[in-house]
């Protein structure tokens, strides 16, 4: 039996949605594939897309992102002490997965995308792809200071790469030696829009109902009963268990939906920056409402990526969280370039069965 180590990067919900959404289009085509998952993000979002019964779970966490306390509020001091502890242990980090894999007979090596999955790579003398749309090299870099030599070593880890597949909303990614390009990747919804809104009593049009989602790690400062009470008539929608209870809001608490499912009866996204979102949206046709989000390199990328491929809308932060949200009845702005190419599940997962064949 071909086995694959796929091992995802620990930084909210996105890396890890995105692998398992390729890694779910492996095991339909390669049902004969186990697939042995390397990260610390929560088994209930990862089944959410997996076929539990033909994946082996390691918590093993060789990066961290960035630490943050909500999606758009990082912790750079916090960051870079990790970081430093992850770059002075990384033999002791990398010694058990190297016994693993030594041990268990793994064929490839696959990761989304933490450097050191190279090293591991190099250490068992196995290829090592990659997927994603940018280095955190690329995020830490315009930092500065102690963050400058972090990236160093990290570009140095990325020249270790024997085949990155390079998704859109890109940056250059010039550590990478020999990259793939490939369209979107996301899920696809389990249900159709009549079962979602006949199972959450929808009864609004879809050009009135909305999805707010704001990552793994929510945002706690969105004004809920300001805005959602001057638009009774809008059906709004979200993950987040700690919303107010309003007759206008659903809270999705039920394990196994993801945004994507959700999205089916939704016009537009309310959302920050972020590739899986983004991406979902995009295979979907949905609008995407972005907040800005300062400081993270990637996100310029998503938001001139979001104009050039979707209808959208680019809003202001102090008005949107003041609580006026009068841009729900401003009409969305059309992208000015193409759609972009869906193929990156398939592409990838391709690439991965003719290599294991």
């Amino acid at each position: 039996m071909p086995k694959l180590y796929l091992a995802v990067t620990n930084h909210g919900f996105g890396h890890a949605t995105r692998a398992a959404s390729m890694a779910a289009t492996l095991q339909q085509s390669r049902p004969d594939v186990e697939i042995i998952l390397a990260t610390t993000a929560p088994q209930w979002l990862l089944q959410s897309y997996l076929q539990p019964e033909r994946v082996t779970y390691r918590a093993v966490s060789f990066d961290i992102g960035v630490l943050q306390s909500d999606s758009l509020t990082m912790d750079k001091v916090a960051t870079l002490e990790k970081l430093k502890w992850i770059y002075e242990h990384q033999d002791e980090i990398l010694a058990p997965e190297v016994e693993f894999i030594r041990n268990t007979g793994i064929d490839l090596i696959m990761g989304d995308i933490p450097p050191l999955l190279t090293q591991l790579a190099k250490a068992v003398n196995l290829p090592c792809w990659m997927m994603g749309n940018f280095g955190w090299d690329f995020i830490y870099r315009p930092w500065g200071g102690e963050f400058e030599a972090i990236a160093d070593w990290i570009a140095d880890c990325f020249g270790d790469c024997d085949r990155l597949f390079r998704l859109p909303f890109h940056e250059d990614m010039v550590a990478f030696p020999n990259i793939t390009d490939v369209g979107l990747t996301g899920g696809n919804p389990k249900l159709s829009a009549n079962v979602i809104r006949e199972k959450f009593g929808i009864t609004v049009p879809i050009d009135r109902t909305i999805l707010l989602t704001f990552g793994g790690l929510g945002l706690s400062q969105i004004p809920y009963e300001t805005a959602l009470r001057a638009y009774p008539h809008w059906q709004f929608l979200t993950f987040d268990r700690n919303a107010p209870e309003l007759p206008n809001l659903i809270k999705i608490a039920e394990i196994g939906l993801r945004p994507a499912d959700i999205m089916v009866v939704c016009d537009r996204i309310v959302s920050k920056p972020g590739y899986s979102t983004f991406a979902e949206a995009c295979r979907l046709d949905r609008g995407v409402v972005t907040l800005p989000r300062e400081g993270f390199a990637e996100a310029p990328l998503l938001m001139n990526g979001i104009q050039r491929h979707a209808y959208h809308q680019i809003l202001d932060s102090h008005t949107f969280f003041k609580g006026d949200w009068s841009f729900l009845e401003q009409p969305l702005v059309p992208p000015t370039g193409e759609k972009l190419a869906t193929d990156g599940n398939g592409a990838i997962s391709n690439a991965i069965s003719d290599y294991l064949s």
